[in-house]
């Protein structure tokens, strides 16, 4: 199975805000769309950052009276692992387990495409099980 599987049946919006953008637009659209990362692009939409909920708690800690007004460029991870259309959906769990994200973005030469989270990911993981396991009765069966 491959991330192309899940961007499928899910779809390909993302929610992406700039570096300009302060935290309190983040928080915003995280909880508009009830979302747990924003992608964070360039003016020409290349991947630069990701802002998790993770990171806007950890600026609250801090500085809980200012953090707000900060912009995203202070707070966002720069190091963004991406993965492909056709990624397997085994790297994606290896990657996410390693580097400790919960939300890969989906690149394709050099453009956002879509989003994958480990909600997504373990969704797909128990579907495939399932499909598996029915094909096994199935097979035992006949």
């Amino acid at each position: 199975m491959f991330v192309d599987t899940i961007l499928q049946s899910k779809g390909d919006l993302v929610y992406t805000l700039t570096e300009t953008a302060t935290l309190a637009d983040a928080v915003a659209l995280l909880t508009e769309h009830r979302i747990g990362a924003v992608v964070i692009t360039s003016a020409t939409g290349i991947v630069v950052g990701i802002l998790s909920e993770r990171d806007v708690v950890h600026q609250l800690s801090h500085n809980p009276a200012d953090v707000l007004h900060r912009s995203i460029a202070d707070t966002m991870s720069r190091d963004v692992a991406t993965v492909t259309r056709q990624t397997p959906i085994a790297d994606v769990m290896e990657q996410m387990t390693r580097r400790r994200a919960r939300h890969m973005p989906v690149v394709e030469n050099g453009r956002l495409v879509g989003i994958v989270s480990i909600g997504d990911v373990v969704k797909s993981k128990i579907a495939q099980a399932e499909q598996e396991a029915h094909e096994l009765r199935d097979y035992i069966a006949s």
